[in-house]
């Protein structure tokens, strides 16, 4: 299958487009003009530049595609002070005429888990997909949005379109700066204490791609979203994980590089 996925070149869209390729299946990415694209050069056919919303790209994106993953979100607007405009028209007119555009395509769009806040008494605390969608902040309501359209395009339309709803997700971001818990490796790593509270829902980057795949040519699975979260845990917690011990190496091999003399083991509670 020959799959078009937006925002390629970022953590997840890169981990879909290794899986993808991995599994067999070809790559058409869209990736933004000032985008590293070093490490999707092997699991991709070929990159088409441009903002997300530039529709004038989208038929060379979508030129023999037999599917469309729209993953990529401009952040930009969504910095404060918000740009409310810029947000509306790049991210949730962007998102719906895509997926106009790509109809009559599968379109798996990576939505998220904060289209869930406000949890409604008779759930009891356990959300699952039949909730209804109540969330909080312009990302979430925009997603919840676009999620409205898909089942628009499903049930009138016929077009298999899919919701998959991530929460943190975990692993090593091409940008290693950008990784959940790189902060607190790091400053464990120069022995000095890390304190926070609390934690949240975590999902690992590599679980997102499996079930993104999963959806691939899968009509039994259409018109439906998935939640994805692999856990709870503490912040504390993270420092147990494999994914410390790989951001670690990460630093590791970056200081080495550059020449930089090592920290001094150091210890965590």
């Amino acid at each position: 299958m020959h799959v078009a996925v937006t925002g390629v070149s970022g953590f997840i869209g890169s981990t879909i487009a290794r899986h993808l390729s991995e599994a067999g299946h070809t790559v058409t990415g869209l990736v933004r003009q000032n985008s590293r694209t070093d490490h999707i050069k092997a699991v991709t056919d070929r990159l088409v530049v441009a903002d997300q919303a530039d529709d004038r790209v989208w038929p060379k994106l979508l030129d023999g595609a037999d599917c469309v993953i729209h993953n990529s979100v401009d952040w930009q607007p969504l910095k404060p002070p918000a740009d409310l405009d810029r947000h509306l028209q790049s991210n949730l007119l962007g998102s719906i005429r895509l997926l106009d555009a790509a109809a009559p395509r599968p379109f798996i769009f990576i939505s998220t888990i904060a289209v869930h806040h406000d949890i409604r008494p008779r759930w009891k605390g356990r959300v699952d997909e039949d909730h209804p969608l109540r969330p909080v902040g312009l990302y979430g309501a925009y997603k919840a949005a676009v999620e409205a359209h898909l089942w628009d395009a499903h049930f009138r339309l016929g077009q298999c379109t899919y919701a998959i709803r991530p929460c943190g997700v975990y692993g090593i971001d091409p940008r290693l700066e950008r990784s959940v818990g790189y902060p607190i490796v790091q400053q464990i790593k120069r022995g000095k204490p890390f304190a926070r509270m609390g934690g949240g829902k975590f999902v690992n980057v590599d679980d997102v791609a499996a079930v993104v795949l999963a959806t691939l040519g899968n009509e039994d699975a259409a018109g439906r979203a998935f939640n994805l979260a692999d856990c709870y845990a503490r912040w504390a917690d993270w420092l147990r994980s494999p994914d410390a011990e790989e951001t670690l190496a990460w630093i590791e091999g970056l200081r080495a590089q550059r020449g930089e003399a090592g920290d001094a083991p150091a210890t965590h509670e």
